[in-house]
């Protein structure tokens, strides 16, 4: 569903709950045709599907203060959620507590110990919503579920000390710098704070000395925008091995789904490969 389409259904049929993916958040937060009096009837704004940063749920509440933001976070194998947001939560990037009789845990991924409050490993569930079994596929559900039935989920996440629930990004979409794992969905969201950036997207590309190095595809606003200012950016808010040593490529857009989540194989096709 586009931008347009969302408004129309909103401002025609006075909706009150809005269901969106992040991308449509951002994008709704963002837009510049999108003002207060569009969100008049809504009461409720809801994400899930993916991490959101406080930022970009900001912007919207910006342009309609009234609204109660919530973001959830679950799984098709969790039937489907496993925490929300309550709706006293100040803390927008939180995907909430587990809800009632489920079980949250970190882990390392390297030898499965559980980690504590604010250490990024990957997440697990377990509760009377996790899924019994990929059908006919043994296989499949042995190498996502274990024999304590906890449901290795593949998302990375941490938790803070009020056991409020944050998802970092997909496993096997963190960039692997020297050992360290950098998400692209953190560096993204610094990236759409900048004036300039229209659009973006970051991959990690192969790199000689460390591994992988993040790069960002960015679809400019402005475009006198430089690599460097754009870089430089992001280097004054990260640690050393989340800067831009990939560099930055301006490009006409993004490949995404429908829902707005980036194709990031689809990405480096259109790119990389040139």
């Amino acid at each position: 569903m586009s931008v347009a389409s969302i408004i129309q259904f909103t401002v025609l049929f006075q909706a009150t709950v809005l269901y969106l993916v992040p991308p449509l958040v951002q994008f709704l937060g963002a837009h510049p045709n999108v003002t207060g009096p569009h969100f008049n009837t809504v009461r409720f704004v809801t994400s899930g599907a993916g991490p959101i940063g406080q930022s970009d749920a900001q912007r919207v509440l910006d342009k309609a203060n009234h609204i109660n933001f919530i973001q959830g976070y679950g799984l098709t194998e969790t039937s489907p959620l496993v925490s929300i947001l309550s709706r006293e939560s100040k803390n927008l990037s939180s995907s909430g507590v587990p809800i009632p009789n489920t079980s949250v845990k970190i882990i390392k991924l390297e030898s499965g110990e559980s980690v504590g409050p604010g250490v990024v490993g990957e997440i697990c569930v377990h509760g009377p919503q996790v899924m019994v079994e990929y059908h006919n596929n043994p296989k499949a559900t042995a190498e996502t579920k274990d024999s304590e039935g906890w449901l290795h989920t593949g998302d990375m996440g941490y938790y803070d000390e009020h056991k409020h629930l944050f998802i970092v990004d997909r496993l096997k979409e963190l960039i692997k710098v020297k050992g360290f794992q950098v998400a692209p969905a953190e560096l993204e969201e610094i990236l759409r704070q900048h004036p300039a950036v229209g659009d973006v997207a970051v991959i990690g590309v192969p790199h000689e000395r460390s591994g992988e190095v993040p790069k960002a595809f960015i679809v400019p606003k402005d475009s006198k925008v430089k690599e460097d200012e754009i870089k430089k950016f992001v280097a004054d808010k990260v640690s050393d091995y989340k800067q831009l040593a990939g560099g930055v490529q301006f490009v006409s857009t993004i490949p995404k789904n429908t829902s707005g989540k980036i194709l990031r194989r689809k990405l480096k096709e259109m790119y990389c490969t040139q």
